[in-house]
C-alpha cells in the first residue's frame, strides 16, 4: 500500500510519465499514425486522471505543500507555481472536450482546440514535475 506521505513522489512519476506520452503522441499523428496517436493520448488521459485523483487524495489528508526556499528563488517558484496551477485549472475542461471531438470523430474541429490543448497540457505536466523537484528536493521546508 503506497502511504500518503509517498503520494508527491508517485504524483511526479504520473505527470512524467503523461508527459512522456503526450509527446508520443504528438510525433504520432505529425507521422500520421493515427492509431498510434490515439492510443498515446488516451493513456496520457488515463495517467493524468490518475495523478488527479492522487493528487486531490494527498491535499485532502495532507494540506497545502510548503516551500522552504528564500530571497529570489522564494518569489521565482512561487510565480512559476501560480502560473502552473492556474494553467492546469484551464486545461482541466480542455482535455476531455479535445478527446470527446477527437472519439467523435469531429476531427476538424478537434485539431482547432488540441493546437491549444497539447501545449498547455504539456506545460502542466512538465512544471509539475518542476514544482516537486524545487518543493521535495531542492528546497523542501523545515520546522524551525
Amino acid at each position: 500500500m503506497i502511504a500518503i506521505e509517498d503520494l508527491p513522489h508517485v504524483n511526479a512519476a504520473l505527470n512524467a510519465l503523461s508527459s512522456v506520452f503526450l509527446i508520443a503522441g504528438y510525433i504520432a499523428i505529425r507521422k500520421g499514425q493515427r492509431t498510434r496517436h490515439r492510443v498515446c493520448m488516451l493513456v496520457a488521459a488515463c495517467v493524468s486522471a490518475l495523478f488527479l485523483v492522487s493528487y486531490l487524495t494527498y491535499h485532502f489528508n495532507s494540506g497545502l505543500a510548503r516551500f522552504g526556499g528564500e530571497g529570489a528563488i522564494r518569489t521565482f517558484y512561487f510565480a512559476f507555481l501560480i502560473a502552473h496551477v492556474a494553467i492546469a485549472a484551464a486545461i482541466t475542461p480542455l482535455v476531455p472536450i479535445t478527446l470527446f471531438r477527437a472519439l467523435s470523430s469531429r476531427f476538424d474541429r478537434h485539431r482547432r482546440i488540441a493546437r491549444w490543448t497539447l501545449p498547455l497540457w504539456l506545460y502542466v505536466t512538465v512544471s509539475g514535475v518542476v514544482v516537486y523537484v524545487m518543493a521535495i528536493h531542492l528546497y523542501p521546508w523545515t520546522p524551525a
